[in-house]
């Protein structure tokens, strides 16, 4: 039952990190209705109460420079660890591996590890390979929550409701966090081509409304 009630979290947390637009505001309505059935629904009611109030145009202003504009709000989670250096590419590609290891691959033009397509993943492919992809990159996940929740951000409450769904952190997970907090996201290599946000793709280039994976055996069939 937890698993289950875990996935539909990922699931609705997926879609209200996303950029906002028309097609979001349209889904409130749904993703309300789910997340209040869920244990950790009442972290997402200050987020579904700004996405719901305000103008479009103000939220998506507002979502370009909380999570474009802010070195520790980035969406993709191996900046964290690896900033633009090279291990980072070996990191993307572990996320490939695990996505087409559970029968699906990415669309074109989605990088995959930004935290949106890990949920849809870990809420709607394969549960148990995206809890652990989240439990490997949960220092930067933190972060993440941390920046937001300093910031005054009510994306915070999307973070905490992910967390949520993870174990407690252990002491050495602690240790990762403190870390990552006082040091920062790792700088650039020097010369090296960038393979995600802040320095390449922002994150409002991720499309709304989108379905992150295609099915393999099936190519152009979406899940």
């Amino acid at each position: 039952m937890a698993e289950s009630t875990d996935a539909r979290c990922h699931l609705v947390v997926s879609r209200l990190l996303d950029y906002p637009d028309q097609a979001l505001v349209a889904d409130l309505p749904v993703l309300a209705e789910v997340g209040a059935g869920l244990p950790q629904g009442w972290l997402l009611r200050p987020l579904l109460g700004h996405l719901e109030a305000a103008p479009l145009l103000e939220l998506q202003q507002d979502y370009v420079a909380t999570f474009d504009q802010r070195r520790r709000c980035c969406l993709y989670l191996t900046y964290y660890a690896y900033g633009d250096t090279r291990k980072r590419g070996a990191a993307l590609l572990e996320f490939k591996q695990a996505y087409r290891a559970a029968g699906a691959e990415l669309d074109d033009g989605e990088l995959p590890d930004h935290l949106c397509v890990l949920l849809e993943f870990a809420g709607s492919v394969d549960p148990a390979a995206g809890r652990r992809l989240l439990l490997e990159h949960r220092a930067g996940m933190e972060l993440l929550h941390l920046s937001l929740r300093d910031a005054g951000s009510p994306y915070a409450g999307a973070l905490a409701a992910v967390s949520a769904t993870l174990p407690p952190l252990r002491g050495d997970e602690r240790d990762a966090v403190r870390r990552l907090v006082a040091q920062g996201p790792p700088g650039e290599d020097v010369g090296l081509d960038p393979f995600g946000p802040p320095t390449g793709v922002p994150a409002t280039a991720v499309p709304g409304s989108r379905t992150a994976f295609i099915d393999v055996a099936s190519v152009g069939v979406r899940r």
